[in-house]
């Protein structure tokens, strides 16, 4: 039977309804903003106070990026850390919450370990030092297994897989199964929500990598998108190949200039990403919810 809406519910419908539209375009006009600055043309740009609607949308910052090598390594590097990074943090994030849902000796000992660096952290001066005694200082390794694993991540994970039925292990044990058997035939197949979740969360935080890489990145041609980014963007560096390469370009030919180049860069950084999360996006609400409710 349908329950029957009074007056101040719909009102209350309304206002709601306003609000997040209003919060939309507040999240959506800097983007907007961006989209059509990389669009416009040199003159428009200059003459221009405040651009919303370019008169002719052009290519220019478009092409002007896609012929720099710096840019497109950058991206390059970008996705091989995001999906190296991305399937490496899962595997160590589900085989160590699988662990500690096993009944193991020391197990609380493990646990508390973990929920110990939710307070503490070691630092950026005592990380640091650990990556250079390891040698990753200038590889993409220093990218990826620093944080390879997320605390947060491992509890919600250990959570979900707690609220898989304890039969489903017990009928397998009975079968012979081992627990790399468990691990693999049961546990993973049965996670996909939670791994398309959590892949997502981790895919997103490597695509963003940015202090880490200036940190341990000493070689230029090793920067990921972010730090390119930061070159063009913020910095206007006279250093930079591809932002110095725009304003002499600019000058001398009336080609687009870095400002434009820098909001086209930043549609470029930003497509990428988005273009995932649609295919996840179920996965990732049904993941997460079952894993917090369950705990």
């Amino acid at each position: 039977m349908p329950i029957k809406r009074t007056l101040a519910d719909r009102i209350t419908d309304g206002i709601n309804l306003f609000l997040l539209l209003l919060l939309s375009l507040v999240m959506l006009f800097p983007f907007y903003y961006i989209t059509a600055v990389s669009f416009s043309s040199y003159e428009e740009f200059v003459n221009t106070d405040f651009l919303l609607f370019p008169k002719a949308w052009v290519l220019d910052a478009y092409r002007f990026i896609f012929d720099s090598k710096e840019f497109i390594r950058s991206i390059g590097v970008t996705v091989y850390i995001t999906v190296v990074g991305s399937i490496v943090s899962l595997l160590l994030t589900s085989t160590m919450a699988f662990a500690l849902i096993r009944k193991l000796w020391g197990q609380r000992f493990y646990l508390f370990l973990v929920l110990f660096t939710f307070i503490f952290g070691a630092g950026m001066i005592p990380t640091y030092l650990i990556v250079k005694a390891t040698g990753l200082i200038d590889s993409y390794w220093s990218l990826i297994i620093p944080d390879a694993i997320s605390a947060f991540n491992l509890i919600v994970m250990r959570q979900f897989f707690l609220s898989i039925p304890e039969e489903l292990h017990e009928a397998a044990v009975i079968d012979g199964a081992n627990d790399l058997q468990i691990y693999t035939r049961i546990i993973l197949p049965l996670s996909k929500p939670a791994l398309a979740a959590f892949g997502l969360f981790y895919a997103v935080g490597q695509w963003n990598t940015y202090f880490t890489a200036i940190l341990y990145l000493n070689d230029p041609s090793k920067w990921t998108v972010q730090v390119i980014l930061r070159q063009i963007v913020i910095l206007d560096d006279t250093t930079n190949t591809l932002a110095s390469a725009a304003r002499e370009a600019a000058r001398s030919a009336h080609l687009p200039p870095p400002e434009t180049i820098g909001m086209a860069a930043i549609i470029l950084a930003t497509i990428p990403i988005l273009i995932v999360y649609p295919f996840l996006q179920k996965h990732f609400a049904k993941g997460v919810m079952l894993g917090s409710v369950k705990g």
